[in-house]
């Protein structure tokens, strides 16, 4: 005959330590451990940037790169990186309330790129072609 220690509770309907664990719980458990909470907070606003900015904005401009809190977002003119750099505290504070405080720390706003002019062996210096592309 086998005796019951008393106090000890081998199994029961009520939630103990041995109970599987939710996968989404687990999985941002694996996050924090590793270290990845930031980057994939970031991936999120990569992915849902026209939910975020607009779909007008989104448009005329794309997130480029993610690299130590700083956003780097690509305007396709001049004239709409003009205008990402007024709306850059608005974008600021979406950003802040998507991924959290601290997250992003600063926005980076360039404008288009333009292919290079300068080919060949031999080149003359001078100011070169202007601003065309926007």
């Amino acid at each position: 005959m086998r005796r019951r220690q008393i106090g000890v509770q081998s199994s029961g309907s009520k939630p103990d330590r041995r109970d599987p664990l939710l996968l989404g719980d687990q999985m941002d458990r694996l996050m924090a451990d590793r270290g990845w909470k930031v980057d994939v907070a970031v991936g999120s606003v990569m992915g849902r940037w026209p939910q975020i900015v607009g779909q007008e904005v989104a448009q005329h401009c794309i997130p480029v790169t993610f690299e130590y809190g700083v956003l780097t977002v690509r305007a396709d003119s001049t004239a709409w990186a003009t205008q990402l750099k007024l709306l850059e505290s608005s974008i600021m504070e979406r950003l802040e309330g998507e991924v959290g405080k601290g997250t992003v720390t600063a926005l980076k706003i360039v404008g288009p790129s333009a292919p290079s002019w300068s080919k060949g062996f031999r080149r003359s210096s001078g100011p070169g072609p202007r601003d065309t592309y926007g």
